[in-house]
């Protein structure tokens, strides 16, 4: 299973870095069916923490703050709230919502949809849904990424700004879970394993992007993440 784990991790997060999207939308089925959806969640936050501290770290000097703490100032106790709330569902419940997550996201970025105005209040109201969906499901697709792609910033700011936000996020994620789950220590070796392979995963699937037709890449992505949003909604 931890084979098919960091495989999978690296595989899902070169599809992002090819893509621009879905990494860790196409992990968390995987997660879900290997250790259960108790434990997909509280793993995939740990291990995005990992890759969003590594680009965070890189890009510090580039961060804008006054849109990260806009955002983060609605996002944290959403967050919060979110974790608290996928803490206390059913196993089933929890497939379910995933699965409904990733149809919506696929048909969101299918039609283009995702344009958010260029206004403080779009930031906070952004913050808002991202933060409680990170928490409720253990992500928010391209919801975050479409915030801060809105506020017209340079690409390094861009990077950087949205890392740290989600960096924030998943932090106040892993506590929430760490106090309320049994979480033993194979869980974070495990969890440490994964984060590093999405590391190594999204360098990848950045070197193989110029030899690809990234557009018509992304659209099969997109149409897999509704094959499996649907199949997990119905139970396949």
């Amino acid at each position: 299973m931890f084979f098919v784990l960091i495989v999978a991790a690296f595989l899902a997060a070169a599809i992002s870095g090819t893509a621009g999207f879905g990494g860790a939308l196409l992990f968390l089925p995987v997660l879900t069916v290997t250790v259960g959806p108790v434990e997909a969640v509280p793993l995939l936050t740990v291990a995005q923490l990992i890759g969003n501290a590594s680009r965070a770290a890189l890009g510090r000097r580039h961060i804008r703050w006054v849109p990260v703490a806009a955002f983060l100032a609605t996002a944290l106790p959403c967050g919060f709230v979110g974790s608290l709330l996928f803490i206390r569902r059913p196993d089933r419940d929890i497939t379910r919502s995933i699965g409904v997550a990733l149809v919506v996201f696929a048909t969101l970025k299918w039609f283009d949809v995702l344009q958010v105005p260029k206004r403080t209040w779009a930031v906070l109201a952004g913050g808002a849904v991202v933060g409680f969906l990170s928490g409720y499901l253990g992500s928010a697709g391209p919801l975050g990424a479409a915030v801060f792609h809105s506020l017209d910033l340079s690409p390094l700011a861009y990077v950087a700004s949205e890392a740290f936000t989600a960096l924030s996020l998943h932090a106040l994620k892993t506590g929430v879970y760490q106090r309320h789950l049994a979480l033993g220590a194979e869980f974070w070796m495990t969890s440490a394993a994964v984060g590093i392979a999405m590391v190594a995963g999204t360098l990848a699937g950045r070197l193989v992007i110029e030899h690809m037709a990234v557009e018509a890449f992304r659209r099969s992505v997109t149409i897999l993440l509704g094959v499996i949003g649907l199949g997990m909604l119905l139970g396949m």
